[in-house]
């Protein structure tokens, strides 16, 4: 088998990496596709109450296993299946399942800090970011984590205030420069995601 071919997803929270990086799949087809999300290489935090792990910051570079992460996209490269952790937001740590990820034809990688780190960084072949207003996302935020992870919409303001948007503008929006492809808008522009489709035809094409 080939070495799959790597694309890194990235953004601020909420931009529509993962709108992006389901597009992608339903195009070129489960069986060409495997999808990876940053989120569950957050570090494991069976160590500390729930209450402190509340507190953590999430969108920091070292609320990442990179080392973990670079083993399975090496394992990946070489023909492997690896056991990518499941995270559970509800109790802010990694829960005891994993889900086994084959390696297919394309690799996509999404997650905020997917450009930060340079070993990780140095295995895409396509790096993606994409760009979205700052107001969008936070609505986007607030209606995805009342609706599917239980919170009031003051503690996903505060911790926005607190943590998000820091770590955004410290770590996130500087990463933008590495990007080969910048999407502004996210999964809502239609001309910019179809130049990134077009790319993922081809590659399915001469496979």
């Amino acid at each position: 088998m080939q070495r799959p071919f790597l694309i890194g997803v990235a953004g601020g929270t909420c931009s529509g990496k993962t709108t992006i990086s389901e597009k992608l799949a339903e195009l070129a087809g489960d069986e060409n596709v495997s999808l990876i999300k940053l989120d569950s290489y957050y570090v494991s935090r069976t160590h500390q109450a729930l209450a402190e792990r509340a507190l953590s910051n999430y969108d920091h570079p070292d609320a990442f296993d990179w080392a973990l992460l670079n083993d399975h996209l090496a394992a990946l490269s070489a023909g492997a299946t690896v056991p990518v952790p499941v995270y559970d937001y509800a109790m802010h740590t990694r829960s005891a399942d994993v889900r086994m990820v084959r390696p297919s034809r394309i690799v996509v990688v999404e997650g905020i800090l997917v450009l930060y780190d340079p070993p990780l960084r140095d295995r895409f072949d396509l790096k993606v970011f994409v760009d979205t207003d700052a107001d969008i996302r936070l609505i986007r935020r607030l209606a995805r984590d009342v609706a599917e992870r239980g919170r009031t919409p003051e503690s996903i303001v505060a911790q926005y205030l607190a943590t998000v948007r820091p770590s955004h503008e410290q770590f996130i929006e500087p990463s933008k420069r590495h990007a080969d492809v910048i999407l502004p808008d996210g999964g809502m522009n239609e001309p910019a995601l179809d130049v990134l489709l077009a790319r993922v035809r081809e590659l399915v094409r001469v496979s």
